[in-house]
């Protein structure tokens, strides 16, 4: 413990210097480097290519495997098939040709007989003979009414059968062709199915008895001719396809934690070329890994060095924060180290075992509860580093939120029950909030355990629990002792009624007991409206008068049913001993190692302030004596607390000295004494403003006006008794 606090003095020492908070922070920075370094460092293999693996290989990251995306990308597209479209006009155009052929033949019979008609008029004048066009002679005429490409496609036989026909026919023949021609062009017709088309219309005719064979043979020959292909490939709407298929491809990525090769099977080139890309290659040197955790770090610290430059604390105090807190979060880093150490024996289990909240207890008992939150944060992000499994690169995220979970459940416990004795409660607390979050994780992960399974992860979480509670308990006393720190807990032990200090005043000093107990209500209340400590003055106030434990009987507290003493000493007697008690009671608390902030109250809380009535005693009984020989030798109070203790404890002795005071009379006497105190200078050396003091003064005037609050007077009991009911 000497060495330790020694140790700490050094510390503190050298802290004086601001390179020194640089080169703390350094210092820690280098040590979350060398934790964390072989958790980040890229895993190098030395493999070959068609052998054989000795070990399964995971993925340390996840990135894209581009060459993959685009081979699936290539599949996509070409599984895309081309697209046809029908196009409908065609039918009808068709349909509209053989219609026009029809007609064409129709009106070279129509003008054939015309013809005629005019020669048989002028035979009849003329006494000549008529004679009418043969079939070629028609047959010409109909090909000057048609297109090249219908007298190429369509036979003559076919058309000189049609030019021998009566128009009734070929109205007959022209809507039963249509009708055909309609039916199978309605269908889509590739260009491989245009044959069977021709065969599925030419059957159609076929079947139809409404025609004789010639005319049936003709309309055939026009319908094949009418048959063509009506469906088309459409590159664009084709592209179009392949250009979707090749967008709904995600990317093909190597999943951090992925198995890219298992144990006994070949390397094959994909299997290289994937070991390769992840970097774990023995040819491979990256130092990416490196840079981002030295990023982390960096930004970690100067969030801590920034939150310790702005907290509101003295200068000293910030100093003691910074060591302790570099201390505890290093141990607690070292200890997460050494736990993480031991899952390369395959104990993936055993990393639950880390007393995670033992940290958080620490700095929330002996700092702040800030603090203690960004502390659980913090170092559920180094757990996610450290115990990654061995993975290089790779985050552990249930062991984060694990480590965060139980940090933050200490912080939520200690915030109502403060003290050494609720630490292994809390420890409890903290394994069922562990228990909690393991199983969390299993359920959210679909983990399929056992029954052996569960079991051990619940006695880890217990374990990680209770030791975190255990090392807070153990700790504590070293940094309360090395820093002088008189935390929140040690002064709610303190102000046990079984403390022996205690027990002391209240069996030889009672009524300096129930003074001290009415002054710590006063000052309690005092500190807490101006946002100064108020357990502090309180416990301060149980122990600022345990110097007059020495000479109980000479303070008039503890005159019950006995005489003054003091009628029958002289003046400068009365004043030593009265004047003793602040001396003799620090030295007393010092003898029982009380902190140093007990001490100083009991100290400084009379100040320098003058022993009036012995003084003008003395000056009556025409002594030559000075002022300061009539004066606590201080010093002066130091602090917010000790100065409002020193106005607590004058005040209750005067208004105690009351016969029924009146609120008048308390508001006049402490308006009097604080500014008595004033005057004599007795404020001068804390950092108390004029405000301040205002309402220390008004909260002792309303605290004192409830304590010596009207009551009701009942009559006498005996005179109750002798009246008529």
């Amino acid at each position: 413990m000497n060495f330790f606090r020694q140790f700490i003095e050094k510390m503190k020492s050298l802290m004086h210097a601001s390179l020194m908070k640089i080169i703390l922070f350094l210092l820690i920075g280098i040590v979350l480097f060398f934790t964390m370094f072989s958790n980040v460092k890229p895993e190098k293999l030395v493999v070959n290519l068609f052998t054989v693996a000795d070990q399964t290989i995971r993925s340390p990251i996840t990135i894209e495997d581009k060459e993959s995306t685009e081979k699936k990308k290539e599949e996509s597209k070409n599984q895309v098939q081309d697209v046809y479209v029908v196009n409908k006009e065609i039918a009808q155009n068709r349909v509209d040709l053989v219609s026009s052929i029809f007609d064409s033949v129709s009106e070279v019979n129509r003008e054939v007989e015309k013809d005629l008609a005019e020669q048989r008029k002028k035979q009849g004048e003329n006494e000549q003979t008529v004679s009418e066009p043969s079939i070629s002679e028609k047959l010409t005429l109909l090909k000057g009414k048609l297109t090249d490409n219908v007298t190429k496609e369509v036979m003559d036989t076919s058309l000189k059968a049609l030019l021998m026909y009566k128009d009734n026919d070929l109205e007959i023949a022209k809507d039963i062709t249509v009708t055909s021609i309609n039916s199978v062009m309605g269908n889509k017709i590739p260009a491989d199915e245009v044959e069977n088309a021709k065969k599925k219309l030419e059957e159609d005719l076929k079947s139809n008895y409404s025609l004789d064979s010639d005319l049936k043979s003709a309309s055939i020959d026009l319908g094949r001719f009418a048959i063509i292909q009506n469906e088309f490939y459409d590159p664009s709407a084709t592209e179009e396809l392949r250009q979707q298929a090749v967008d709904n491809v995600d990317p093909v990525k190597i999943l951090q934690g992925q198995i890219i090769v298992e144990e006994g099977q070949l390397i094959s080139r994909e299997v290289y070329r994937q070991l390769e890309l992840v970097g774990l290659l023995a040819n491979e040197n990256s130092i990416q890994s490196y840079l981002g955790l030295g990023m982390m770090i960096l930004a970690v610290l100067a969030m801590f060095y920034y939150y310790f430059l702005a907290i509101d604390e003295k200068k000293d105090t910030k100093q003691n924060y910074m060591i302790m807190f570099s201390l505890i979060f290093v141990i607690s880093l070292l200890l997460m180290k050494t736990v993480s150490i031991f899952q390369q024996f395959d104990y993936a289990e055993i990393g639950y075992i880390f007393p995670s909240a033992m940290a958080v207890m620490l700095i929330k008992i002996l700092m702040e509860e800030k603090l203690a939150i960004i502390t659980a944060l913090i170092l559920g992000v180094f757990g996610m580093i450290m115990f990654n499994e061995g993975v290089s690169g790779t985050f552990n995220v249930a062991m984060g939120v694990y480590i965060f979970a139980g940090g933050l459940a200490a912080v939520l416990f200690l915030k109502k029950h403060n003290q050494r004795s609720n630490i292994l409660q809390a420890g409890l607390f903290v394994s069922i909030v562990n228990i909690i979050a393991i199983f969390s994780m299993i359920l959210l992960q679909n983990g399929q355990y056992g029954a052996k399974e569960y079991g051990i992860y619940v006695l880890v979480a217990v374990i990680s629990g209770i030791s975190a509670a255990v090392l807070t308990i153990g700790f504590l006393p070293f940094f309360e002792a090395g820093f002088g720190i008189l935390s929140t807990m040690k002064l709610i032990e303190l102000s046990n009624p079984n403390h022996p200090l205690l027990k002391k005043i209240l069996t030889e000093a009672p009524g300096t007991y129930h003074h001290s107990v009415m002054v710590a209500n006063l000052s309690e209340s005092a500190c807490e409206a101006i946002g100064a400590n108020g357990l502090l003055a309180r416990v301060g106030c149980y122990y600022h008068d345990i110097g007059k434990t020495k000479r109980p009987h000479f303070f008039i507290e503890n005159q019950l049913n006995m005489g003054n003493p003091h009628d029958r000493l002289p003046a400068l007697a009365s004043k030593n001993i009265i004047i003793a008690h602040a001396t003799d009671g620090a030295e007393l608390l010092r003898k029982y190692k009380m902190p140093k902030e007990i001490v100083d109250i009991a100290e400084q809380h009379h100040g320098t302030t003058l022993l009036k009535f012995f003084y003008y005693k003395a000056k009556e009984k025409g002594l030559d004596v000075k002022e300061s020989d009539f004066r606590y030798p201080g010093p002066k109070a130091q602090t917010k607390e000790a100065a409002i203790i020193g106005i607590a404890d004058s005040v209750e002795a005067a208004v105690r000295s009351l016969n029924s005071p009146t609120p008048e009379q308390i508001e006049g006497l402490i308006k009097n004494i604080v500014s008595d105190r004033l005057q004599d200078g007795q404020l001068d050396e804390c950092d108390l403003s004029l405000k301040e003091i205002d309402r220390i003064r008004n909260t002792l005037c309303e605290t004192l006006k409830g304590i010596f609050h009207s009551r009701i007077e009942y009559p006498d009991m005996k005179k109750v008794k002798d009246e008529p009911i």
